[in-house]
């Protein structure tokens, strides 16, 4: 009889020990991976899954130290309320999700959403990646409203001004669940300013801010919308496509030195460029170019000395208007192009001389399709390395199957001029 609790205790050793090396593989695993930003992600991993209930589980019997995103619930303690939850967003019943979004804001949401008002392209883009049903979004912006091309299933939806004048009174009497903007674009303030007077004229419609259009934290928003929208198989199809394009370019850029890499001047409009901190300037660095304005910040105007000073191997501008899915006509690109190599006092600039002169247009380098030019620009500044690749048969594949447009790249649209070779 003396022997049975010493089995039982022993036992009881033995799961622990094994729970223990089963909670602690994935965070090694994942050591070097970013952290999804959902509470419930004990373990703080890349995902919520079983392994996370365990790991909530040995914090709360005293096994395990706890983490910051272990308050499934985030009511401030970790109770079986926590066990709850974590086996609910598991299987997708949850009634409300807490995560930090890309303005680092801990936002509670309500679910199912049902109502949501996309004020910008580059959110409600990736939100079609997911499949997310059009007749959820009751209200948009008013640039998607009249782009009668790229989202014509939203030309009948309510406009609703844009982020610098949004219509306040239009967006509260839709009586929205949720309304996403912008988190860094330029001054945060403005962002802050509609999240604040939205708040405060109706505490029950959650604000969430998300940038989609940066490299760095696109991977990290289309999980969380794919946990926020119930679109996770969905956001993990696109995302494997994305990553796909993303990690070819990366990894062969990885190889490359410092002196192998071309210097690079950005504009935008006329002397007007980026530099750190700047959704440009990371584009051109994940493409294997090195800018030559990253020692400042934003996107500052520079004198055209700075820039013969500096001397380019290539000139990347970037058209804003009268190109992309909006033209079929080729002239406005081939003008910016033009209007560069013929500026007098950068006769002498390298880029001039050997004709190294692109111009992309921003519906494939400022949005959601960012992946896409910096697939254009690994080309342009690596013809050699990236010979393999084509990224009109990637754009291509991204209209028909993750946005579902019947666009014919063969016969609409300028996006790029001169087409990169190979």
């Amino acid at each position: 009889m003396k022997t049975k609790p010493k089995v039982v205790a022993l036992l009881e050793i033995a799961v622990v020990l094994c729970l223990l090396f089963l909670v602690a593989l994935p965070v090694v695993a994942a050591e070097d991976d970013y952290v999804l930003g959902v509470y419930g992600n004990a373990n703080e991993d890349d995902t919520i899954d079983m392994r996370d209930l365990t790991y909530v589980k040995l914090i709360f019997f005293g096994e395990m130290q706890e983490t910051e995103l272990a308050d499934a619930k985030y009511d401030g303690e970790i109770n079986p309320l926590d066990f709850v939850q974590i086996k609910l967003v598991i299987v997708g019943k949850e009634n409300e999700l807490t995560l930090v979004d890309s303005a680092d804001r801990m936002v509670t949401v309500k679910k199912p959403l049902d109502r949501l008002i996309v004020l910008l392209s580059p959110i409600l883009e990736p939100m079609r990646s997911l499949k997310l049903e059009s007749d959820k979004i009751v209200g948009v912006g008013t640039y998607i409203k009249e782009d009668n091309i790229y989202f014509p299933e939203f030309s009948e939806c309510q406009g609703l001004g844009s982020v610098s004048s949004p219509d306040y009174e239009a967006i509260l009497e839709l009586h929205p669940d949720t309304v996403w903007i912008y988190a860094r674009v330029g001054s945060s303030s403005s962002y802050e300013k509609i999240q604040n007077t939205l708040n405060e004229a109706d505490p029950t419609i959650t604000v969430l801010r998300i940038d989609g259009y940066r490299p760095s934290n696109h991977v990290d928003e289309i999980q969380k919308m794919g946990y926020i929208l119930g679109k996770r198989n969905e956001a993990d199809e696109f995302l494997d496509f994305y990553t796909g394009v993303m990690n070819t370019v990366k990894e062969r850029v990885e190889e490359l030195s410092e002196e192998d890499k071309p210097t690079v001047y950005f504009e935008w409009n006329p002397y007007k460029t980026c530099g750190e901190g700047a959704g440009y300037h990371e584009k051109i660095a994940l493409a294997g170019g090195t800018n030559i304005f990253s020692d400042l910040s934003g996107y500052p105007t520079v004198d055209p000395e700075e820039v013969i000073k500096r001397n380019p191997d290539i000139i990347v501008i970037v058209a804003r208007g009268n190109s992309g899915y909006e033209s079929d006509d080729i002239t406005e690109l081939t003008r910016l192009r033009d209007e560069i190599m013929s500026r007098p006092e950068l006769a002498e600039v390298t880029a001039v001389k050997q004709g190294r002169v692109y111009v992309i247009s921003n519906d494939l380098y400022g949005g959601a399709q960012h992946f896409m030019g910096i697939g254009y620009l690994a080309k342009w500044f690596h013809p050699d390395l990236f010979e393999d690749l084509d990224p009109k048969a990637i754009h291509q594949e991204y209209l028909t199957e993750f946005q579902g447009l019947d666009y014919k790249l063969e016969e609409h649209g300028t996006f790029v001029y001169p087409e990169p070779s190979g």
